[in-house]
């Protein structure tokens, strides 16, 4: 167990939008909520799955909604305990710990704020080990865990808890009450023992958010500010370029579109395009793809390396797009399934991101 204070939550943040691939939430907002916890409440306590007794309660929690909307209709001081008691009364049982969903700007956020609030530990482990866009799309439905009962509440107080049949029916029936909320609500869903979480779990994510928010803010300092962000962060550089084009449409469920870019540096005379749904699904180079999910595709600031999200992609931006391998367990034959190429619209075979920046040099 360790403590984390505003120093870490800074450096989770931002690594986390790294691993966002573009979505997950706006880091600014998700910080800001953080920071107030751990100030009117102290920090909160991260533990390691190998600390949880294997008959424990674990919750996630996170926000649920279009990250544009996500923007403007921020959680509130009470939502936190509203779904503590929703959870503990269902199961009749307290939460031992909570937990993040995905690696996300703003939903890396909120269990570091629920554990501060209710004074109980987040475990170091997520579902996703970046971010995606439908709540189905979790390595825990690879094992066979289900979402439900998941838990809702909105800003005003509205609240409702749900058991469905499929984790995919969950994702339809927790968006709809999402869009009759606005567009944004809190929420926890995977409620599982640590049995469960240490089998299936994303070990170490919060940890290895915050070392790569270190490693963006300290590689801007070095003599080559370029190659020490992607050597630190074990990324792969796919791109880099002014964006000149942002063609984006809100369909009340997601932020869909492209980022179209001019190659600039050693990519002049070339195009890249950029696809997202929530998050960053594809980038292709002069029409040939160089990455797809699920591996990760971000776009950072040219000079800066600070992730830029979807829903914050602007017109005239000097940009470099980065590329991740993602999880092991997304590379196998049941990952591809849930969210592979195809899942998105991509009629392509899966190709690790690797491969395909190799076979194109």
């Amino acid at each position: 167990m360790r403590k984390i204070g505003l120093q870490e939550i800074d450096d989770i943040a931002r690594g986390a939008s790294l691993l966002g691939s573009g979505g997950g939430g706006d880091p600014y907002i998700g910080r800001l909520i953080a920071m107030r916890a751990v100030k009117e409440c102290g920090p909160a306590d991260l533990i390691e799955p190998d600390e949880i007794p294997d008959d424990a309660l674990i919750v996630p929690i996170a926000m649920m909604g279009a990250p544009t909307v996500l923007i403007e209709k921020a959680i509130g001081v009470n939502e936190f305990q509203k779904l503590f008691d929703m959870v503990s009364r269902f199961f009749n049982k307290k939460i031992y710990a909570f937990m993040p969903m995905e690696a996300g700007g703003l939903n890396s956020m909120m269990p570091i704020a629920a554990a501060a609030r209710m004074h109980l530990p987040f475990v170091d482990a997520d579902g996703m080990g970046r971010a995606f866009p439908e709540l189905q799309m979790v390595t825990f439905t690879i094992g066979g865990v289900s979402a439900s009962p998941m838990a809702m509440v909105d800003e005003k107080g509205n609240s409702v808890i749900f058991e469905t049949i499929t984790n995919k029916w969950t994702e339809e029936l927790a968006r709809s009450v999402t869009m009759s909320c606005g567009g944004a609500v809190s929420c926890s869903l995977y409620p599982m023992d640590g049995r469960t979480l240490k089998k299936y779990g994303v070990k170490g994510i919060v940890t290895r958010s915050e070392k790569l928010g270190q490693a963006i803010r300290n590689a801007k300092e070095s003599e080559h500010p370029q190659e020490t962000f992607l050597q630190e962060c074990h990324a792969i550089r796919l791109f880099q370029g002014k964006i000149t084009d942002v063609r984006r449409e809100n369909n009340g469920k997601f932020n869909l579109g492209h980022v179209m870019l001019d190659g600039q540096g050693e990519d002049t005379g070339s195009k890249g395009q950029v696809t997202f749904m929530n998050e960053n699904y594809l980038f292709a180079r002069d029409g040939k793809l160089l990455a797809t999910t699920p591996d990760l595709i971000t776009i950072v600031d040219r000079d800066t390396f600070t992730p830029i999200g979807t829903d914050a992609v602007r017109y005239g931006k000097r940009v470099l797009v980065v590329g991740l391998p993602c999880y092991p367990l997304w590379r196998t034959k049941e990952g591809i399934e849930l969210v592979g190429p195809r899942v998105f619209g991509i009629d392509e075979d899966y190709i690790p991101l690797e491969q395909r920046v190799k076979e194109a040099q």
